[in-house]
């Protein structure tokens, strides 16, 4: 399997040398479908069909088979700030149409939401995702709904990243991908206040346990490095088979909860195989659409400024650990990104992954202007 391969690459990868030659990788095929501004409900799921049957012919997929579908569910924000509820009810009917048993669709949110520890759980993803319309989403498309911290803290199993790796442990996963045989990865196109982006690497953070959580916030010089660690452990390597991010609305500015909602005309539609390949144009396309920030307004200012996530960060560690964690925690930077190749979590996962993806982007539906292909095709292409 795809899945045991890039394991091998994994196991025995060692932590990079900054600055070092980009290695080309195996050739990774990215679909896209555009979408219309206005476009209707059955419009944009038409749209997430298209890219994904062009993404993947499901042979991975036997009868009766069960599939965990991870969004991305930090708030009660409606998407952009979340996973698109639209997007899940097609993927959700997608899996059901080609034999899936049971799918499962599931995340735990941030810890500004949700306060999680052996001890008690304030808060509640299940609540959150009903403020969003994923949870009516999820149940009128005949699937389950998982909230992590509901099965408790010991329904966390360990799994370790690859070697050389920054994490000092291993992370706390949930218990649920145990009982899949497969994960779909359904994140969203979206500026981070702390990390820079947030795509579908980045959300690997809404599995961790806030033990877990906490080694990520804390040593925090290293979080876009243990970002793309993160998605090294077993469990992901073996069961991963695709990424989805509907992006005809995109978090522009601050994020991950609030900032700039850019609606692009078209919007687009990515699906792959490959989540590296798939970051690679999902930024490219974040990128691409930063040109239309609103001058003169809050969120550049909080966008661009080197001390907010320094501060974000504390906070967020002194939720996850107390002022103790919160006054010892390290100096995280920001990635601007002015091109792709400045995103640290992407160039660390081309050293864990075998190499930049030869990215292959094509349009499911033939809708989308050769232009634009071509546009994010060179900003996705290894430079020189």
């Amino acid at each position: 399997m795809q899945g045991q391969e890039i394991g091998q690459e994994a196991k025995s990868a060692a932590v990079p040398v900054t600055g070092g030659k980009r290695t080309l990788g195996p050739r990774a095929k990215v679909a896209a479908a555009g979408v219309k501004d206005g476009t209707p409900a059955h419009g944009i799921v038409e749209a997430v069909r298209a890219a994904v049957l062009k993404a993947t012919d499901f042979s991975w997929l036997a009868k009766g088979d069960t599939v965990f579908v991870k969004t991305s569910n930090n708030s009660p924000n409606a998407y952009p700030a979340t996973t698109s509820p639209i997007a899940v009810v097609a993927v959700v009917g997608l899996l059901r149409e080609k034999g899936a048993g049971r799918v499962i669709v599931g995340d735990m949110s941030g810890v500004q939401y949700v306060r999680f520890s052996p001890e008690r759980t304030t808060g509640s993803t299940r609540k959150l995702m009903a403020a969003t319309g994923m949870a009516a989403s999820v149940a009128a498309a005949g699937g389950e709904l998982h909230c992590f911290e509901e099965a408790g803290w010991d329904a966390f199993y360990e799994d370790m990243p690859a070697t050389g790796s920054h994490w000092k442990r291993g992370l706390m996963m949930p218990n649920i991908l145990k009982a899949a045989q497969h994960i779909v990865l359904m994140p969203r196109c979206s500026r981070h206040m702390i990390a820079g982006s947030t795509l579908g690497l980045k959300a690997a953070v809404g599995y961790w346990r806030h033990d877990t959580r906490l080694e990520y916030h804390h040593a925090a010089a290293t979080l876009q490095e243990k970002t793309a660690e993160g998605n090294t452990v077993p469990t992901l390597l073996a069961k991963q088979r695709l990424v989805v991010t509907a992006a005809d609305k995109l978090l522009v500015t601050v994020g991950p909860d609030m900032g700039h909602i850019y609606v692009p005309d078209p919007g687009l539609i990515f699906a792959s195989e490959s989540v590296v390949a798939h970051d690679m144009v999902s930024l490219a396309w974040l990128l691409y659409n930063r040109q239309e920030m609103p001058d003169l307004r809050w969120e550049v200012m909080a966008d661009r400024s080197a001390v907010v996530p320094r501060v974000a960060n504390r906070v967020v560690t002194r939720w996850l650990g107390g002022w103790g964690k919160a006054l010892t925690v390290e100096r995280v930077t920001k990635d601007r990104l002015d091109t792709i190749w400045d995103d640290r979590t992407l160039n660390r996962s081309y050293d864990l992954f075998g190499g930049v993806p030869d990215v292959s982007l094509a349009s499911s539906k033939g809708d989308i202007a050769a232009g634009l292909i071509a546009r994010l095709a060179g900003m996705t292409a290894v430079p020189d």
